[in-house]
This record gives structure tokens, sequence and C-alpha cells, in this order.
């Protein structure tokens, strides 16, 4: 079942990429096919706003992440930021800065995110998934959107950051806010006010861990020095909301749209089930079929030549996840959901420089959650409608009612 209208390529002129409420009320995967066939560089331009390139085939994709020098995140790396000035974190968080710096603090924040480290974390992930997958089955139904989904991640993430857990629920509110919204798309005040809030936060926190600091990252990011200097208090909490956001809201898109992707395809559900484990493949086509985040957004350095297209400095670039991990020049039948396709080298996680740092522990916590109903859960169905985000950066469900059937010797 498809909730939402597929979009024809012959609409490309009127439509706004950028708008959050296309990207909630269509399908956009003609659209892109017909970009990658067609103008895989393509200038967007748009009625009363700045126009933008869109860049929709893997290896054109590829490219752009790797080359952080022609291709910079330091405006940037969404639109709603791309095109209203800038992002007020350049140069002072892992996700909007370049070169040397990027390096540096990469090598520090990527420490606590290697499998050593992770350990504990990840058989807390599996306790806790199990546990709530286990009242979300004795209860018979529930929405497994905020019931279940929102809570695995936002768990392992902030056991990572040394938040209370007296705080999460606070958390979850924010996050859901702050890049996309449930109901309606968001004002900016709107979310202003929920990235605020989790800045706000944060710098509490930090404050706190100056003051008696504990083996989290948050502490780590007080106490240690990146290229010779302490971090500064702002580039402290403006990457504790980068992990926060990162960790939680992408991991639980791709958690729904998983159980989604199971639902309507059962084929696909009864071979994970008859299998003795979750496989790896499985994990990486979940991330594949979902692509959370829609997009990646760059600014050109310098005049370059791009599929054909000459982009100039100063230009907002896009590079789209959605269409890359549907590209068909890449991946065999790409719209067909197997999850025992290999090789499977999506772009979900990004590329190059900028691969995701949580890339390890998203994987897990996805392993846990389909080994849990694989277990668990007989049977999986929907008993009421989705509600699918207004967002132009993230994309999946805020709600997904479903009634969970007990596997034979649940319970024993």
């Amino acid at each position: 079942m498809n909730d939402r209208d597929v979009l024809d390529p012959s609409a490309l002129d009127r439509i706004d990429l950028a708008d959050p409420a296309l990207h909630h009320a269509h399908d956009l995967r003609e659209v892109w096919r017909h970009l990658r066939d067609e103008a895989p560089v393509y200038r967007h331009e748009r009625a009363g706003g700045e126009g933008f390139w869109v860049i929709t085939r893997y290896d054109d994709v590829a490219a752009v992440y790797k080359d952080g020098e022609t291709f910079t995140s330091e405006r940037g790396n969404v639109l709603d930021t791309l095109l209203t000035g800038g992002d007020s974190a350049a140069g002072r968080m892992l996700a909007v800065t370049d070169g040397p710096r990027h390096a540096a603090l990469r090598a520090v924040l990527g420490k606590p995110f290697s499998p050593r480290s992770l350990e504990v974390v990840v058989d807390s992930v599996r306790r806790g998934t199990q546990q709530l997958l286990r009242e979300a089955v004795e209860r018979g139904s529930c929405d497994f959107a905020a019931d279940v989904a929102a809570h695995i991640p936002l768990a392992a993430i902030c056991d990572l950051l040394g938040v209370p857990p007296a705080d999460r629920q606070h958390i979850i509110d924010l996050t859901s806010t702050a890049l996309s919204s449930a109901d309606a798309p968001a004002t900016p005040e709107a979310t202003w006010a929920s990235r605020n809030d989790l800045l706000l936060y944060f710098s509490e926190l930090a404050e706190s861990r100056r003051a008696k600091p504990y083996d989290d990252v948050v502490s780590l990011l007080v106490t240690k020095e990146v290229d010779g200097r302490p971090l500064s208090h702002e580039e402290i909490i403006f990457n504790c909301y980068s992990i926060i956001m990162g960790g939680h809201e992408t991991t639980r898109f791709a958690m729904i749209g998983g159980v989604e992707a199971l639902v309507e395809h059962p084929e696909q559900w009864e071979a994970l089930r008859g299998g003795d484990k979750v496989t790896a493949a499985a994990v990486d086509e979940v991330l594949r079929w979902t692509t959370p985040a829609l997009h990646s957004g760059r600014t050109a350095t310098e005049d370059v030549f791009l599929g054909g297209e000459f982009i100039e400095a100063g230009d907002v670039v896009t590079v789209w996840n959605a269409s890359a991990n549907r590209d068909e020049r890449v991946f065999a039948d790409p719209g067909r959901f197997d999850l025992a396709r290999t090789p499977n080298k999506h772009l979900t996680f990004a590329y190059g420089p900028h691969f995701c740092i949580g890339a390890y522990l998203a994987r897990a916590e996805i392993g846990a959650l389909l080994e849990g109903l694989r277990t668990m859960v007989a049977e999986i169905e929907f008993t009421g409608p989705r509600r699918r985000i207004f967002s132009n950066f993230l994309s999946g469900l805020s709600t997904a009612p479903v009634k969970l059937t007990p596997a034979p010797g649940f319970g024993g």
C-alpha cells in the first residue's frame, strides 16, 4: 500500500522540492527516475525563492559527498538553513565542518562510537528492545512509532550523552519537532523554538559536567582538547545537538519504515521469520529502502562542471539519497524490497569524510528490532491510518498503529 500519490514528472516545473508538504503528500519515485535519466544534475528554480542544484544519480551523489573542498558543508548541510542564510554552527559542529578541523573533531567524537566502545550500549539496546517489544506484544496493539521505535535509538544515544531517564520524553518531544512536524508544515518559529530548547538543554548539561564529569560523551567534549585547545561551550552544545538529532530521528524513521515494508511485503516478513538470525543484508536493505534522510546540502566553493552542467561558486547543491538509493545503474531491481540483497552499498549514511559516525550503532539498533520481531511476533498488521511527517529533509511515519500477534511459544 502506498499512502501517497505518485507524482508525475511532468509536474517538475511547478513544484518546490524544498516544500515539506510536497514530500508529505507525494511519492517522488518517478520524479527521481526522470531526473536520473534525463537531467541528473538539475537546476531547480523556485518561484519567489533561491534556486538550487539537484543531484540524483548514485555516482554523482557519492562524488559530491567525497569532495569536501569543492562542495563544502560549512554553510550548512540541509536545505532549510542553506536557503535562509547558512548554519550558525558552521565550523563548530562536526556535520557542518570540513578539512583539518573536521578530521580532528571527528577523531575525538568517533571514539565513543567505535564497535569496541559501544559493546555495553549495544547489549543494553538488545535488552531494551526485547522489553519494549514484549510489552507491545502483551498489549496486543500499539502505536509502533511512539511506543517502540521512538524509545530504542533515544535510549542508546541518551545513555551515551548521559541524559537522565527523567528527561528523555522531553528530548523526544523536542527532536520530533526540530526537523519535521507531524500535523502540518512547521512554522519557522516552532522549528527555531525546538532547536533552541535542545541547545539550552545541552548547555545546562554541559555546565553540570564541567562541575562533575562522568563517563559520557558530554563529559568527553567538556574535558577533551582538539587541535591543542579545549572546545568552546558553543562547540560542545552544537555537537551534542548534532549527535542527538543524528542518533535518534533517522534511526527511528528507519525502524518504522522497516516495519511498514515488512507488512507491505509479506514474503519478506516470512523470509525474516523463517531465518535462524537477522543478517547484515536485512539491516542494510531496511536502511536503503527507507532512506530516512532525503537529502544533504552543500555549497560550491568554486566553478565546477558536474554531469555536463556548469555549477558556479556559491551555488547551493543538494544530493538526494532518496534517489541515489534507487538508482538502477547501481541496484538491481531497486524498487524491490529484498532482505537478502547483496551487495548493497547504499548512501543512507552518506559517504566519504562525512560518513555517519553512528552507523555501527544504528545498524545494531535496527538489527535488535528485527531480531525481536522475528522471535516474538507471528503477524503484524496495521489497525488504523498512518501519518507521514512534514519535512523536506526527513522521511517517515509519525504514527503507525499496529496489532502484533505473538509468535508460538511467546512468553513461555
